[in-house]
């Protein structure tokens, strides 16, 4: 598989190309953002990794998510997404985990993800409580990293997407609510937590309270574009590539 990584290799190096083949990636959520992440990993020369994700492809998923076509709907997301991770390195080692994150690093139907044993955690979840049940319990883990995504929806501007730490950023509902939910249920990350978000505003319409006969400022249905959340992906990627590299 050389000539395959040639190009990865020529800019990362050997030793990192060969950290690249040692290190463990468990991704939670392979949608709009996480598919994207699995995708560009494994391209770079990543071995072997992890996918999450209790979902099935939907007619609203063929937007923005990869394993999204009119050929795979009805079909389980990591199923599909493994097929097309072995396309592009049959020498991967892609496991599938057909059910969603639940809380204590298991998932809603009790199986252990023994997240300790994996040197990068990849937080995609949309739950508010999965999300920030995994994050305490990836810090709480020893020896593992976690980078966590927060909203891409309801954004245009792929040029706005940026890092920063779960505790600092600004403007975005979703980091809000999880640090609400930490304050509420007394329990903290153990260690900072870089993210990825967007310092684009969310998008909000005008709509007529008829009952109250007044207008209010509404989120609407949560809209998402593939040049947005796919950006939030490779970004993921990029933030753990970078860290086995300055390793």
């Amino acid at each position: 598989m050389e000539d395959f990584f040639s190009r990865s290799e020529a800019l990362l190096g050997t030793g990192t190309m060969e950290s690249l083949r040692n290190v463990r990636v468990i991704i939670f959520g392979v949608g709009g953002v996480g598919s994207w992440c699995a995708e560009a990993l494994v391209r770079t020369g990543l071995v072997h990794l992890t996918i999450v994700d209790g979902d099935s492809v939907q007619p609203s998923n063929v937007n923005r998510q990869l394993p999204a076509t009119r050929e795979t709907l009805g079909r389980p997301k990591v199923e599909v997404l493994k097929e097309r991770l072995l396309t592009i390195n049959p020498e991967a080692e892609i496991e599938a985990v057909f059910e969603n994150y639940y809380a204590e690093g298991k998932t809603e139907g009790g199986a252990d993800l023994k997240i300790g044993e994996y040197n990068y955690v990849i937080d995609a979840i949309d739950s508010v409580a999965a999300k920030t049940d995994l994050i305490i319990n990836a810090t709480r883990a020893r020896g593992v990293k976690i980078f966590s995504s927060m909203g891409a929806a309801l954004r245009f501007d792929p040029t706005a997407v940026t890092t920063g730490e779960l505790m600092s950023i600004q403007g975005d509902a979703l980091a809000k609510a999880v640090r609400a939910r930490m304050k509420k249920i007394g329990l903290h990350p153990y260690r900072k937590v870089k993210c990825v978000y967007s310092t684009e505003n969310a998008l909000r319409i005008q709509s007529t309270d008829r009952s109250a006969d007044r207008v209010q400022t509404e989120l609407p249905v949560k809209g998402s574009l593939m040049q947005v959340t796919a950006v939030f992906g490779c970004t993921l990627a990029s933030m753990v590539i970078e860290d086995i590299r300055k390793k």
